[in-house]
Formats: structure tokens, sequence, C-alpha cells
């Protein structure tokens, strides 16, 4: 053969025939025989022959071929055929659901990918599509795809595409409809949109905002709105922010939901080794994914049943001040996306403690810092007095009286030195500066009072006020002996520390309760310290106050009278 049957030059051995064996499809009754191709191609020929026009394009569906014999008719045909089979072949695979839908919202044809998606949507796209193709007349067919959003199955979104499909008389007779889903760019818009609106309702808690509100109403307010940007943002209710001590160098909980009782035990240091992922994360001032906490010997136990965790620091002028915790109770269920997100939340959360004066490093940072102020100001002048008293001393050695108003002099310089460094000094520790004389208070006169705390220095700081308010003082240095003394005598008034050891204030709260119905009793804590939030369940049961650490002697007498007042019936 010079020529094909379409006049062409005949078909030339490929380059790579004389090393791979060719593949020919041939249709029968083509009118070429195996010989002939033979002649052309040599041996090295496979050949496939086929005897109808459907076996022919399966093969060619199935398989791969260099070159395809057939008659000039069944050639156009088979190649026609085979256009149509690689696009239908081309929609069966691509990521989108593609579907056609008759005039009267029948669904029609439909890829892999679209029947994959939700039943509903499918109805809803059926729905609009009858809808669409109804509304549309013969002028506005060819107008183009219309664009729709539907949300579908469990909370999925999705973009869909439809296009009049129209003949030759210009009639819709389908629609064509592509679908995207956009389930993850919505949630992505959704967290951005929290984030913002986090921001924003943050930057709120001002002074003037929050002038009127207790301390406790400040931090429960910041709380809720933390927890409730945790739900709406990454989908998780189990938190806890921990700010760094500055002075010891400690990590603190300041608020927390969720989490397990064992949180407050643990002493968290910020440091790489051997103090768990939250003082990892405070020491290197990088987020932490743990996806197994079971296999992670740096976790130590927030939520109860914590299955993994996502930790990211706190920073404030870019500096690393504490940490956010994040705990789940299924494995695996943090990302990067949320990793990103949590460390822009806690940049904000950073600045509302600020903002509201939570800082534990700077509450132990002003510590002492006053009377050091005081003492370096009057130190200069105090050694002067004393320098030029001694001077005069040796000046007037045979002036006894007058040595010895000298020698006053001078022990009253020391004196002062001492008094001033005294009562500039927090001496104890949360309630500043304290009187030594007695105070005529009628209505604390004679009450019996229980002061519990594991800290000795709180304990000997609230007796002392009330003892010279004329109250009768015992005290506790754990949950288990208040509990203990409570059974053992009746108190007109109990305060008691919300963290410490064997019982914490709460169970003190409940067991004064139980043990003598109508005792007031008052809870002390740390700043937005209540992992159990054992004040909000104590309010709801009678609790009378709650102090926050540092409090001042007035706020303390000021509470006591509170809770000591006879109750109108």
């Amino acid at each position: 053969m010079d020529k094909d049957d379409r006049g062409r030059q005949p078909m030339q051995p490929s380059t790579h025939s004389a090393v791979s064996q060719l593949r020919i499809l041939v249709l029968a009754k083509s009118g070429i025989q195996e010989e002939d191709l033979c002649s052309r191609f040599g041996q090295n020929v496979e050949f496939r022959t086929v005897h109808s026009f459907d076996e022919a394009l399966a093969a060619l569906r199935d398989d791969r071929y260099d070159f395809v014999v057939a008659d000039r008719v069944k050639f156009l045909s088979l190649e026609s055929a085979m256009i149509s089979q690689q696009a239908v072949r081309v929609l069966e695979t691509i990521g989108q659901g593609v579907c056609l839908v008759d005039p009267q919202g029948r669904l029609v044809w439909a890829n892999p990918a679209m029947n994959a998606h939700p039943d509903d949507l499918i109805d809803k796209v059926c729905e609009a599509c009858a809808k669409i193709v109804g509304e549309t007349g013969e002028g506005d067919a060819g107008q183009g795809a219309q664009r729709l959003s539907l949300v579908a199955g469990d909370d999925q979104h999705f973009e869909v595409s439809v296009t009049p499909v129209v003949d030759a008389a210009a009639q819709v007779t389908q629609a064509a409809v592509v679908v995207w889903d956009i389930t993850q760019r919505q949630r992505l818009q959704k967290k951005i949109d929290a984030i913002d609106m986090a921001g924003r309702e943050i930057a709120r808690l001002d002074v003037e905002t929050t002038s009127g509100m207790s301390i406790e109403a400040r931090i429960s307010l910041l709380e809720q709105k933390i927890l409730r940007y945790m739900h709406d943002l990454l989908h998780f209710d189990n938190f806890a922010v921990l700010l760094i001590d500055k002075k010891t160098n400690r990590l603190e909980i300041v608020l927390q939901h969720g989490m397990s009782e064992r949180t407050g035990d643990y002493t968290i240091v910020a440091s790489a080794e051997d103090n768990g992922i939250s003082g990892y994360v405070a020491a290197v001032g990088r987020s932490y994914l743990c996806p197994d906490t079971s296999a992670d010997p740096r976790y130590l136990t927030g939520l109860e049943s914590a299955r993994s965790s996502l930790t990211v620091p706190l920073r404030l002028h870019d500096k690393v001040i504490g940490v956010f915790d994040i705990e789940s109770d299924r494995p695996s269920a943090f990302n990067e996306e949320d990793r990103q997100f949590a460390e822009i939340l806690a940049g904000h959360i950073a600045i509302a403690l600020n903002i509201l004066d939570l800082l534990v490093t700077e509450r132990f940072e002003s510590t002492g810092q006053l009377a050091d102020d005081v003492s370096a100001e009057i130190a200069g002048p105090l050694n002067d007095i004393t320098t030029e008293t001694s001077t005069l001393m040796d000046e007037y050695i045979g002036n006894a009286e007058l040595r010895r108003r000298l020698e006053a002099i001078r022990d009253h310089v020391a004196d002062i030195k001492e008094i001033v460094k005294e009562v500039a000094s927090p001496q104890s520790g949360i309630l500043g500066r304290r009187g030594t004389s007695p105070v005529d208070d009628p209505l604390l006169a004679g009450k019996r009072v229980l002061v519990a705390d594991d800290e000795q220095i709180i304990r000997e700081t609230v007796g002392g006020v009330l003892r010279r308010h004329g109250c009768h003082v015992e005290t506790a240095s754990d949950g288990n002996e208040a509990v203990e003394m409570l059974d053992a005598q009746p108190f007109d008034l109990v305060l008691a520390d919300i963290k410490m050891p064997q019982k914490n204030g709460y169970e003190v709260f409940s067991a004064a309760r139980d043990i003598e119905n109508g005792v007031p009793v008052i809870l002390m804590t740390g700043f937005g310290y209540d992992p159990n939030h054992s004040i909000v369940r104590a309010r709801g049961e009678g609790l009378s106050a709650v102090l926050f650490k540092p409090f001042k002697v007035e706020l303390l007498i000021s509470e006591v009278h509170n809770a000591l007042q006879p109750k109108a019936s």
C-alpha cells in the first residue's frame, strides 16, 4: 500500500520499534492483512484483532496501542467515540462533582464525585436546577452559568454552578452542574472571623468597661470570652492559662476550664527539662503539638481523659509571659492550622490579662519594691544624722547629759530605718500594712473564726488582724485539719483558701455547711485560681464572699462584717 484510504502516506515505523514491540489494534474487515503490516514494521509486532466497533472501543479503553487499523468510516466513528470516552473519563475522575439534570429536576447522570456527596445535597441541586430551568426563557438560555451556595450533610458547604444546555431550537433540555466542596474554606473563614471578633471583644476589657466590676467578675468575664472563642474558633472546650511568676519562675494557673483537679498540684517552672510540656513551651517559646499523650514523656495530666494536647506560648511585647494549653479527649485532635490560630488567640489573651492587671509576674515583681525604694530615698539623710551625732559625741566627752541625748538620737535613727522597712514592706504577702493596736469592734468581738490556709504567712496575718478586732481565731494548715476542727467545735465564721492539700476550699465549705448549717464561709484564692469552678458552685450554695489575694485589711474586715451581719428574715 502506497497510501491509506484517506490518501495519506503510509505509516513509518517509530523510533522505538527497534527496541520494543509495537502494539497494533486491527478492526476486522479493514482490508489490511497482518502479513502486509509485518512487512512494513518487521516481526517485532503484537497484533490484536477485534471484530466489532464496540470491541475496538473497549480495547482502546482498557489498553494502549501504537496504531489502530480500520477503514475510513469506522475509523472516524471510532475516533469520535474515543474523544467522547476520554471526556467521560475526565469527568469521572476529576475531584468536582458533575451531573446532568433534566427540566423536571430528575438526575440524568452523575460522576462518582457527585454520587459521593450527601443525598440531601443531590436533592437540593435537582430542586435548584428545576427552578432555574423553569425560570429560563428562550432569550435567557445562552446567558451562562448561575452560581449558588448550598449547605448539606453534616454542616458541609458547597458552591454550585448550573449551566442550561440548549438544543438547536434554543430550548433548554438539561442543566449541567458542577459542585465544589468549600467546607474547609468556610471553616477557615469562620476562624478568621472569630479571631477578629475575639480581638475586638478582648480589647473592650478596658478600665472604663470593667471599672464597676469586681476582680472576680472581671476574671469570670475573661474566662467566658476565651471559652466562647475557643469553642467557635477551634471547637475545643478544655484549656488552661498559666503565667510565669518572675520571682520564682513557676507557672501559676490563672484561668482554666474543664481540667483535672490534679492540674493545680503540679509544681512547674519554665524549664525545657522535667517540667512537662507547659514548662518546655514557657522556656523555649515554641508551640508544642502532642498527638498522643500516652506516648509523650513530657505530658503531665491536664484533662483527665486527654489523648492529645496543643500548647502555645503567651507573648506580650515579644516576651514569653506564660502558656496557653488546650487539650482534647481525642487522639491527634490538633493540626498545624489549629496551632497557628491558637497562637493568634494566645496573643489576644496576653493583651487581655495585661489590661486587667492580672499578670502574676507584675504582682510578684512589685513585692518588696516599695520597701527598697523608701529605704533608698531616706538612707542618705539618716546616715548623715548618724555620722553627725557620732562626731558630736566625740567632741562632748565630758558632758554626760549631752552624750546621753545624742545616743538617744542615734538609736532613734536606727529605729526609724527598721520601722520604715517594716511599714513599707508587704509583711503579710497579701495584706500590706497592718496596725498593732487593738480595735474596738463590737460585731467581731468574741466571734470564733477558723482560718484555713497551707501558707503560714496567710494564717498568721489574717489571724493577727482578726484577733486585733476581738476575734478568737483558730488556724488549720490543710483541708483535712480544717474539717476535723469544724467537727470538734463550733465556729461563727470560716475563711478557707481554695487551693489546699488533702481537701480543697470547696470541700471545707461543704463540710462547714453540713456540720453547722448557716455558718458563713469566705473563700480565699490567688488571682484567677479556681480550677474546678469552686467559686461558681459555692456561690449557688450560699458562699458569703471571695477574697482575691493580695487583698487589703479594709477589704478583709468589710467582707467579714458582711458575713457576720444578721440576715433579714
